[in-house]
C-alpha cells in the first residue's frame, strides 16, 4: 500500500492546485476553499497511513521519466525516517495554515490564484522531501521557490511586494546554481543521480572532491534557508501575506537546505572541512539573526530574524553530524514558528493591520487566547526549560560541544550566547505586543476561528520535547527511529554530563527572560519613551541587518548599474543607434536630393537623359582606348 499512499500524498496537493488555478475563478468561493483544504489534509491522512505502514526504508520506483545514453532519471520516491517525519510534518501544518487562511485572507477576492499556489507549495515542498532521484529532488526544489516568489510578492500591485517577490528569487537562484553543478559533477564522478547510491560511493573520491561538493551543497542551502552570506530575501520576504510567512518560515522553503545537506551528510560527512563550513556558517547566521531580531520594530520582521536564527541552529547541528538532533529541532521549530508566525497574524488582523510593536500594548486582555498561545511559541523560541524548544536546542548544543576540538567548542560557546539574546528578544517581543493596559482591537468574524488553530500548535509546540527525550528521562522517539540511518548516530553521553548541560541551557534562557522582563515589563510609558528617543548607532546597525544589504549595493547592484548605464548610453546609444540613425538620415539626405530631379518638367528629363547618355558613352569610350 506504501506506493498507493505516496503517490495520493503528491497528487491531492498537485489536484488542488491545479483545480484552482484553471476552475476556481468559475467555482463558489466556500467550494474552492474547502476543495483547497481538503486536498492537503488529505495528503496529510495519506502520510499518517505511510507511517502506519513503514517497516524500513523502501525506494519505489513510479515510472520512467527521462532517459538518455547512460543518464536515466526515474520518478523514484525514497521514504526513510526522515522523509517520512518530514511528510507528517508539512502536511499537518499546511493543513492547519490552509484553514487559517480561509479566514485571514476572507477580504481578499484574488483567492483562486492564492489557494492554487499554497497547494502547489505543499506539492513542490513533498516532491522535494520523497525524491530519490537527485532531478526530481530539484525538481521540487525550484518549484518550491517559484511558489515563493509568487506568493510573496502576492499582493503585487505595491511595488515593494513586487521588490520583496524579485529579491527572494534572485537570491535564491545563486543557490540553486551551485546545486545544478554539483548534479552536474555528480553524474560525472558516479555515473548516477540516485540518493541513495551516491550517498553510498563518497569512499570512492577523493577528501578534496567530496570537500568541493559539500561546498556547492552548502551554498545551494545558503540560498533556500536564508544562511549567510544569502540571508537578506527573508525579512522582505515578510510582505507577503502572514499565512504565506508562516508555511514559508515553518514548513517548506527554508527547512529546504537543512533536509538537503541532512539527506546528502553521508556524502559529504566524509569531508570534515564540509563539516566544519557548514557548522560555521551555522553558528554565525544564528548569532547574526539574534542579534538583527533584537532591534526591530516590525513584529513580522522579528520572527523573520528569528527564523534565520534558528535554522542557523540547525545547520550547525548537521554541521556537527548530528541529523537527529537538527531533525528534532526542524519539527519543533515548525509547530512553534507556525503559533508565532499565526498569532502574530491574529494580533495585526485585530490592530487594524499595524505590524510596529512599538504601537501595541495590552492585548493580553483583549486576546487572551492569542496571548496564551503566543506566550506558549515564545517560550519554545527561548528554550525555557521543559518547553520542546529546550530539549531540541539543547540537543543541538550537546551535540556541538560533544564534536570536540577548538572549533566546536568556541561554536558552542556562540551558540549559547545567541541562546541568551534570543531568549531576551522573545520576552521582549510578549511584553511589548502584550503587556501594558487594556488594548483596543477589532474583532472580526473570522478571528475566534483563526485563534482556535492556535491551539494544536500551542500543545505540540510546548509538548515537542516528547519526540525526544534525553536518555535519562527514558530515551527519545526520534533517535530510536533514526538509528538505522547512516548518519542517525546516539550520542553518547552520561546522564551527568547531559544534566550539567541542560542545566547551563536553562539558566541561560531565564537570564534572557528576567533581562526582558527589567528592559519592557515596566510599563507602556517607558516603552513608549524608549520607540520615541532617537536610536544609537548600534540599534540603527542591527535593525539595518548589519547592513548587509547597503553593502550589497554598493558592491553588486552600483556597478552593476555604472556599466549598464555605460553601455546604454556609450554603446547601445552612442554607437548602436547613432550608426543606425546616421546611416538612416544619409540614405534619407539622397534621396531628398535625388527627389529634387522630381519637378515634373519634361525638359529637365531630357537633359538628363541627354547627360546620362553622354557619361555612358564617355565611359565606354574610355574602356576603348
Amino acid at each position: 500500500m506504501l506506493p498507493t499512499y505516496l503517490t495520493l500524498m503528491l497528487l491531492f496537493p498537485l489536484l488542488g492546485g491545479l483545480t484552482c488555478a484553471l476552475a476556481g475563478r468559475k467555482l463558489p468561493r466556500t467550494l474552492v476553499e474547502v476543495f483547497a483544504c481538503a486536498t492537503v489534509w488529505g495528503s496529510f491522512l495519506c502520510a499518517v497511513l505511510a507511517a502506519a505502514a513503514y517497516t524500513a526504508p523502501q525506494v519505489i520506483t513510479l515510472a520512467d521519466w527521462f532517459t538518455s545514453f547512460d543518464l536515466s532519471i526515474p520518478i523514484s520516491l525514497y521514504l526513510d525516517p526522515l522523509s517520512l517525519s518530514m511528510t507528517v510534518m508539512i502536511g499537518f501544518v499546511c493543513g492547519l495554515i490552509h484553514v487559517y487562511s480561509v479566514f485571514y485572507m476572507r477580504e481578499d477576492q484574488d483567492y483562486a490564484r492564492y489557494f492554487a499556489l499554497l497547494n502547489l507549495f505543499v506539492f513542490a515542498m513533498l516532491t522535494l522531501v520523497l525524491g530519490e532521484t537527485l532531478p526530481l529532488l530539484y525538481l521540487g526544489w525550484e518549484g518550491v521557490g517559484f511558489c515563493s516568489y509568487l506568493l510573496i510578492g502576492f499582493w503585487y500591485a505595491d511595488p515593494a511586494n513586487a521588490d520583496a517577490g524579485r529579491k527572494a528569487f534572485i537570491t535564491t537562484r545563486i543557490g540553486d546554481v551551485a546545486l545544478m553543478i554539483a548534479l552536474a559533477w555528480l553524474f560525472q564522478l558516479f555515473g548516477t543521480l540516485s540518493v541513495t547510491k551516491v550517498n553510498g560511493m563518497g569512499f570512492l573520491m577523493p577528501g578534496s572532491v567530496i570537500t568541493m561538493l559539500g561546498i556547492l551543497f552548502l551554498i545551494a542551502a545558503m540560498g533556500k534557508s536564508a544562511q549567510m552570506p544569502l540571508m537578506v530575501w527573508l525579512p522582505d520576504a515578510m510582505a507577503g501575506p502572514t499565512p504565506v510567512s508562516a508555511m514559508i518560515h515553518a514548513a517548506t522553503m527554508v527547512t529546504a537546505g537543512v533536509y538537503l545537506l541532512a539527506r546528502l551528510l553521508p556524502l559529504i560527512g566524509g569531508s570534515q572541512v564540509a563539516l566544519a563550513a557548514i557548522a560555521v556558517t551555522g553558528g554565525l547566521t544564528a548569532f547574526y539573526g539574534a542579534t538583527c531580531a533584537l532591534a526591530q520594530r516590525d513584529l513580522k520582521r522579528v520572527l523573520a530574524y528569528s527564523t534565520i536564527s534558528q535554522i542557523g541552529y540547525m545547520m550547525l547541528g548537521v554541521g556537527a553530524g548530528a541529523v537527529t538532533a537538527a531533525t528534532f529541532h526542524l519539527l519543533v521549530h515548525a509547530f512553534f514558528k507556525a503559533l508565532l508566525f499565526l498569532g502574530a497574524g491574529c494580533v495585526i488582523a485585530a490592530m487594524h493591520h499595524e505590524q510596529d510593536i512599538y504601537k501595541m500594548g495590552g492585548l493580553r486582555r483583549s486576546l487572551p487566547l492569542t496571548f496564551w498561545s503566543f506566550l506558549v511559541g515564545a517560550a519554545c523560541l527561548a528554550g525555557i526549560p521543559f518547553t520542546g524548544g529546550f530539549f531540541s536546542k539543547d540537543s543541538i548544543l550537546l551535540a556541538v560541544w560533544l564534536k570536540g576540538g577548538v572549533l566546536y567548542q568556541a561554536l558552542y560557546l556562540l551558540g549559547l550566547l545567541t541562546a541568551l539574546i534570543t531568549a531576551f528578544y522573545s520576552f521582549r517581543l510578549v511584553f511589548l505586543v502584550f503587556a501594558g493596559g487594556n488594548g483596543h482591537v477589532h474583532r472580526s468574524s473570522g478571528l475566534t476561528v483563526m485563534q482556535l488553530v492556535l491551539i494544536p500548535l500551542a500543545i505540540l509546540g510546548l509538548f515537542g520535547g516528547l519526540l525526544d527525550l534525553p536518555a535519562y528521562l527514558g530515551g527519545g522517539y526520534l533517535s530510536a527511529f533514526f538509528e538505522g540511518l547512516p548518519a542517525g548516530d546516539l550520542l553518547k553521553v552520561s546522564h551527568e554530563q547531559e544534566i550539567a548541560m541542560q542545566v547551563l541551557a536553562g539558566v541561560v534562557a531565564l537570564l534572557g527572560l528576567a533581562a526582558a522582563y527589567f528592559r519592557y515589563g515596566k510599563g507602556r510609558a517607558e516603552r513608549m519613551r524608549e520607540a520615541q528617543a532617537r536610536p544609537s548607532a548600534l540599534i540603527g546597525f542591527l535593525a539595518q541587518g548589519w547592513y548587509f544589504d547597503k553593502l550589497y549595493h554598493l558592491v553588486l547592484i552600483r556597478p552593476y548599474q555604472a556599466c549598464a548605464g555605460l553601455f546604454w548610453e556609450r554603446v547601445d546609444r552612442g554607437v548602436i543607434d547613432a550608426s543606425v540613425d546616421g546611416l538612416g538620415s544619409g540614405l534619407g539626405g539622397a534621396g531628398r536630393l535625388l527627389g529634387r530631379w522630381s519637378t515634373g518638367k519634361v525638359a529637365v528629363y531630357l537633359i538628363s537623359f541627354a547627360a546620362g547618355g553622354a557619361l555612358i558613352l564617355g565611359y565606354l569610350a574610355w574602356l576603348a582606348l
